[in-house]
């Protein structure tokens, strides 16, 4: 087991005893001095920043960025792009440096709009991203395969937005790295190099661990599963197939290099299969 896996696990588990002290001390008042309660939450924050920490140099001795195929086709606008900043995500962690997110617009205003209060929270079927083809970026091999876990209402509201980060997020990075991608899929296109597809639709799987991909070869459909707003796709590559582990690599799209946040790109399914 490497440092950093180990770091992580110890990570996961001082938030677990932060939140069983917590509930132990509501329940049996005086169990341990009040102060005791927090220091695993503070080991907790510590470990995360320093795992998740890269320096400007790490960043800058990086590999060129690799060019593949869109993940998708047809008409996309990217959200938290590493074309606007990096790490693009606000972390380096699970490797999520070069991170993209995208939404599917077919059409200027077809994608509603964030709400402050009303509705708290949509259907998915109202998302034109939600069971949206997902293709191969390049040849590859099926590392990771999963489509079990169910498509949640979307969190595009005030209070579901802050439902999401103050609670839901929480949880899901105490459970782990699969609890915050969801149904996803993991590709190993050679080179040390590895695909993320995150947020897939439950029970959309077209391709299972093992199986040998094609370029532009249909994989599975977009949802919402996961640490996830709404339907859309969350797109990495990076150097190792376990996202405890794993640290960012740069990309570019054939056809589309690397959309800006808020910039509508399209992607005609020849360009997608390279």
């Amino acid at each position: 087991m490497s440092a950093r896996k180990a770091a992580m696990i110890l990570y996961r588990c001082c938030w677990l005893a932060f939140v069983a002290l917590l509930v132990a001390d509501l329940v049996a008042e005086r169990l341990v001095p009040f102060w005791l309660v927090f220091v695993p939450a503070g080991a907790a924050i510590l470990i995360g920043l320093l795992v998740g920490r890269r320096s400007r140099a790490d960043i800058a001795e990086d590999r060129r960025a690799v060019e593949v195929g869109a993940p998708v086709t047809g008409r996309w606008v990217a959200l938290n792009s590493p074309a606007d900043k990096v790490p693009s995500h606000g972390t380096h962690g699970y490797g999520q440096t070069y991170a993209i997110d995208i939404v599917a617009e077919p059409e200027e205003g077809s994608r509603p709009p964030f709400r402050w209060l009303w509705p708290v929270a949509r259907p998915n079927r109202d998302f034109p991203a939600f069971g949206a083809p997902l293709v191969a970026a390049a040849d590859a091999t099926v590392v990771h395969a999963s489509d079990g876990r169910r498509d949640h209402l979307s969190r595009n509201s005030g209070p579901a937005l802050a439902y999401l980060m103050l609670v839901e997020a929480s949880l899901r990075d105490m459970a782990g790295a699969r609890w915050i991608v969801g149904n996803h899929l993991v590709l190993d296109l050679g080179d040390g190099t590895y695909a993320v597809y995150a947020h897939l639709r439950r029970g959309s799987l077209q391709v299972r661990a093992g199986d040998t991909v094609r370029a532009g070869q249909l994989l599975a459909h977009c949802g919402n599963s996961g640490n996830s707003t709404e339907p859309h796709v969350h797109f990495q590559l990076m150097d190792h197939p376990d996202l405890d582990v794993a640290r960012g690599i740069p990309f570019t799209w054939r056809g589309a290099g690397v959309p800006a946040g808020g910039e509508a790109f399209t992607v005609p399914e020849a360009v997608s299969s390279g």
